[in-house]
């Protein structure tokens, strides 16, 4: 155990992946991962985008691995597990950030959009954290950091989501009992619980009802929305040795959202 903080925030020779991380806070993650001198393996459906982040953090003098992957297949999970320990003999950390995000009544939807939310949610979060996990376990070491929202502990106001709401609460309670079961394999498992942050995922929802975002700042004690950047710490904090004795929690960023 690193005595000096600045050794206790090093990632140096760690080797991550993070799902959905070629764009908004995965993206961010990635790149903060290899800041702190992990070699990053960037999984997203965009091949072309995850080269593109992949590129940037070999330009950071670490090595880095651009993969296609659906997190909600388990062949393809399989495989970016495999292609991983191909090339870095070892997996460290883990972050699931891919997720979609929909806005739509309840007495509205079609089974297809609440099976297609919690598919990718939650359904992909498990396949990545049980694939990963089983090599973390015979290693008995091993950081996961699931990506929850707020959204998991609240209601969000006026938008309708109920299959996205439902998701994120079961990503967290997800992460509570994975950390459970595989503490004794000296596992740490946690989740970010973000609130309204300035993502194209946002972006793309506002679109349509653009005051929302208005609303949500009034909602929000800072009175803003979150910066994607943001999020670099608390995922670097949760994958370093500086949270060796943290494991089961939720760490909510959303600028106090949930307070009020």
């Amino acid at each position: 155990m690193p005595s000096n903080v600045k050794d206790l925030f090093s990632l140096q020779g760690e080797v991550a992946i993070v799902t959905g991380g070629a764009q908004g806070l995965g993206e961010q993650m990635s790149i903060a991962l290899g800041e702190a001198g992990a070699q990053v393996v960037v999984a997203d459906l965009n091949l072309e985008k995850a080269q593109k982040v992949a590129s940037h953090i070999q330009s950071l003098g670490v090595d880095s691995l651009a993969l296609c992957v659906d997190v909600t297949k388990k062949g393809e999970v399989g495989e970016m597990v495999e292609k991983t320990l191909e090339r870095f003999g070892k997996i460290d950390i883990l972050v699931t950030s891919a997720g979609v995000g929909q806005w739509m009544k309840a007495e509205e939807m079609p089974e297809e959009d609440w099976k297609k939310v919690l598919d990718v949610n939650l359904n992909g979060v498990f396949l990545c954290c049980q694939a990963v996990g089983r090599e973390m376990i015979k290693r008995k070491k091993g950081s996961i950091i699931n990506i929850s929202s707020m959204s998991g502990l609240v209601v969000n106001t006026p938008q309708a989501q109920s299959h996205y709401n439902s998701s994120k609460a079961g990503v967290i309670m997800l992460t509570k009992s994975l950390a459970s079961e595989w503490a004794p394999y000296n596992i740490r498992v946690n989740t970010i619980a973000p609130g309204y942050m300035e993502t194209q995922l946002v972006g793309d929802l506002l679109k349509e009802y653009p005051d929302y975002a208005d609303l949500w700042k009034k909602l929000t004690p800072f009175g803003r929305l979150g910066n994607p950047e943001e999020i670099k710490g608390p995922c670097v904090f949760l994958a370093s040795p500086a949270s060796s004795y943290v494991t089961g929690s939720v760490l909510v960023m959303d600028g106090g959202y949930t307070i009020w």
